[in-house]
C-alpha cells in the first residue's frame, strides 16, 4: 500500500488572505489616529512572510515604532487564528483535482496538520473536504492543545500517526514548511515541499526536502508517477 501524509495549509488552503487581512487589522489598531503609516501591498508582505521576515519587522517596514511592533506582533499571534478570519481562506488551485487523482489510484490519504479540530472541521465543512480524509486519517491538534513551536508539535504528531496507522510499502509526505520537513525526515519519511505556502524556495531548501516543487498537483504527480515505476 502506498500512502500520502499532507499537509493542509499550503498545499490543499492557500491561507495568504487570511494572513494579509490579519496584518491591515494590526497595523489599523496599533496606529496612533494621527499616524501616517505605510500599508504593504499583499504581493510584498506575502513575499516577507514567506521569506521568514519577523512580525516586528514587518510592522517597522510599515512605518509602526519599535513598541507598537510589539504590540503588532502579539496582535496578530492572537487574531491569525480565530473564527472571523478563517473565512478568508481559499482553495489552493488545482487541490480538490489532486485529491480526487489520490483517491481514484486508490492510495491511502492522511492529512496532518496545526491547525485545532475545529478549524479542520471548519474547512472541511466549507469546502467538502471530510469526503477524502475519514476521521481516522487525521492528525490535527486538540482544541486545548497548548502549542510550542510547529517544528516540534508536528513530530509529535508524526510519531502518532506512525504508530496508529496501519503499516504502509511506501509514504511520502507533502508539506509547506520546515515542521513538515523536520516530521518527514525524523522518520525517514520521503518528504515533497511546495512552494505554494508559507514558505519560499530559499527557506525550504535550508532544510533539505526530497523534492521542491511548485504546488501540491504537481506532488501528487510526481507520487503517481513514482507508484507506476514499482
Amino acid at each position: 500500500m502506498l500512502r500520502l501524509i499532507t499537509d493542509f495549509d499550503g498545499p490543499i488552503i492557500d491561507v495568504s488572505e487570511r494572513y494579509y487581512r490579519v496584518y491591515q487589522f494590526c497595523l489599523e489598531k496599533t496606529r496612533r489616529p494621527d499616524q501616517a503609516v505605510q500599508e504593504l501591498p499583499k504581493a510584498e508582505f506575502w513575499q516577507l512572510k514567506r521569506s521568514r521576515v519577523p512580525e516586528k519587522q514587518i510592522a517597522l517596514n510599515s512605518g509602526l515604532d519599535e513598541p507598537q511592533a510589539q504590540e503588532f506582533a502579539q496582535l496578530r499571534r492572537q487574531t491569525v487564528h480565530t473564527e472571523a478570519y478563517f473565512n478568508y481562506d481559499t482553495l489552493a488551485p488545482g487541490a480538490v483535482d489532486a485529491l480526487l487523482k489520490i483517491q481514484q489510484a486508490g492510495i491511502d490519504l492522511a492529512v496532518m496538520t496545526m491547525r485545532r479540530v475545529r478549524e479542520l472541521d471548519y474547512a472541511f465543512k466549507k469546502y467538502d473536504l471530510g469526503r477524502f480524509f475519514p476521521e481516522n486519517r487525521c492528525y490535527c491538534l486538540s482544541n486545548d492543545y497548548v502549542k510550542t513551536r510547529d517544528i516540534e508539535d508536528k513530530p509529535l504528531l508524526m510519531a502518532r500517526a506512525l504508530k496508529e496507522l496501519p503499516p504502509a510499502a511506501d509514504t511520502w509526505m507533502v508539506g509547506d514548511t520546515e515542521a513538515d520537513i523536520t516530521a518527514a525526515k525524523n522518520y525517514g519519511i520521503k518528504v515533497i515541499a511546495v512552494e505554494s505556502g508559507i514558505r519560499d524556495r530559499t527557506q525550504l531548501e535550508l532544510y533539505y526536502p526530497d523534492l521542491i516543487v511548485k504546488d501540491f498537483s504537481t506532488a501528487v504527480d510526481l507520487v503517481l508517477e513514482a507508484k507506476h515505476l514499482v
